[in-house]
């Protein structure tokens, strides 16, 4: 009478290579789709930003009766928000600016507001309308 054959165990060469390529497929769609997720969250973060200066802008206004530039940060008690880098913010007498670049974008995109008098920020399209967040496509 034979003896059974010694049962080995363990995964074949093919076995592997088979979850190797599930692994890389998934990993090749799922990349870009965390990159894309990444910006697009830059982007809220940029508007969000924007909108929480428009509420220190009149703040400000109603306490100086001007509204606030870069200098006046500390004085609106206004801080960007992590990681986002506010280029620019000009006020006066009628109105202010702010833009605000995104981060993780190449090249790099920007968001910007403006109300009252202030110069609107040259990258916005001619339909965004006054108090209204936006950023580059």
């Amino acid at each position: 009478m034979r003896t059974p054959a010694a049962v080995k165990k363990g995964f074949t060469l093919i076995e592997l290579l088979i979850v190797v390529v599930i692994i890389g497929i998934l990993a090749a769609v799922a990349i870009p789709k965390f990159a894309n997720t990444k910006e697009k969250a830059a982007r809220s973060s940029a508007i969000a930003d924007l909108r929480n200066l428009a509420t220190a802008q009149e703040s400000f206004f109603a306490d100086s009766n001007r509204y606030g530039n870069a200098a006046d940060t500390t004085a609106m008690r206004f801080n960007w928000s992590r990681g986002a880098l506010g280029t620019a913010i000009t006020g006066n007498a009628t109105g202010w600016a702010a833009e605000v670049n995104i981060n993780g974008t190449s090249p790099v995109k920007k968001c910007g507001m403006f109300v009252g008098a202030a110069t609107r920020p040259t990258f916005l399209p001619a339909t965004v309308a006054e108090g209204q967040p936006a950023c580059q496509p």
